[in-house]
C-alpha cells in the first residue's frame, strides 16, 4: 500500500529530517518551500538514498493565499489520499512587541499560523471521509513561553499551539489523531552563527524521530502534545 505525507517547508531543519524518517520507512514525499533549487536537490538526494521513496514538490510561499491555493491544486492534481500533513512552515523574526516593526505581526502570522490553518483546512476533509490521517503541528516551545524578544513570535506560536488544540478536540470523531510538536532550541538554520556548541541543541533527527514514533501508535491512542527541549535546558 502506498503511504503520502505532505510536509511544507521540507527543505531544511526538522521538515527536511521529517521527510529522511518517512522516507526511510517507505512514504512517498509531498513538500513545497521557496527555493526551486532546493527542492530540485531534495529530490535528488531522497529518490537516491531511499530508492522506494518518490519525491513530488512544488515552489510555494504558504504566506501568500495566491501561492498556498496554488499548492493546493498540485497537490489535488496529484490524485492521491494523505495519510500524514505536517504544519511546519515558519520563521523567526527576533524583536519586542514594543520596539518591532509594525509588520512583523501580520508577517508572522500570516507564515506561521495561517499557512497551517488553510493547508489543515484544504487536506483534512479526505481524511475525514476515510476515518483515517495524521496532522501534526509544529508549534515551540515559544507556544507555552513567552520570553523577551520572542514578541510576534510567540504570539504566532501561542496561536498555533491552540489551533492545534481546537483540531484535536474537532477531529476525535472522525478519528484523524492531531499532535502538537513543541520543541525547544533545534539545530536548524536559525540559530547560524550562534556561539554554542551543538549539544547545546536538539538534533531535528530527534524531532523527527519523536514523530515517527507518535504516528506509529495503536489507532486506540494518540500523542496530544510532544514538549522537547535540549537536555540543558532552554537557551536564554
Amino acid at each position: 500500500m502506498q503511504r503520502y505525507i505532505l510536509v511544507t517547508g521540507g527543505t531544511k531543519g526538522i521538515g527536511r529530517a521529517v521527510i529522511e524518517q518517512f522516507a526511510k520507512e517507505g512514504f512517498h514525499i509531498i513538500t513545497c518551500s521557496r527555493n526551486e533549487k532546493d527542492l530540485q536537490k531534495l529530490k535528488l538526494e531522497i529518490e537516491q538514498n531511499y530508492t522506494f521513496s518518490k519525491v513530488f514538490f512544488q515552489e510555494a510561499d504558504l504566506s501568500d493565499r495566491d501561492s498556498l491555493k496554488r499548492f493546493k491544486k498540485y497537490v489535488d492534481g496529484l490524485g492521491v489520499q494523505l495519510d500524514v500533513l505536517v504544519n511546519n512552515s515558519g520563521l523567526f523574526i527576533p524583536g519586542k512587541i514594543t520596539e518591532e516593526d509594525d509588520e512583523a505581526l501580520p508577517f508572522m502570522i500570516n507564515t506561521n499560523l495561517y499557512s497551517a490553518y488553510y493547508m489543515t483546512k484544504a487536506f483534512v476533509h479526505g481524511m475525514i471521509a476515510r476515518r483515517a490521517g495524521h496532522i501534526f503541528n509544529i508549534c515551540s516551545t515559544a507556544s507555552i513561553t513567552p520570553y523577551i524578544n520572542g514578541g510576534s513570535y510567540c504570539i504566532s506560536k501561542y496561536a498555533m499551539y491552540g489551533m492545534t488544540k481546537v483540531l484535536r478536540e474537532e477531529l476525535k470523531e472522525h478519528n484523524v489523531r492531531v499532535t502538537a510538536i513543541l520543541p525547544g532550541a533545534t539545530l536548524t538554520a536559525s540559530w547560524e552563527g550562534v556561539d554554542l556548541p551543538p549539544e547545546r541543541f536538539i538534533k531535528a533527527e530527534d524531532v523527527a524521530l519523536a514523530l515517527w514514533n507518535a504516528y506509529t501508535l495503536s489507532g486506540s491512542s494518540v500523542v496530544e502534545e510532544l514538549l522537547i527541549r535540549p537536555q540543558l535546558g532552554d537557551i536564554q
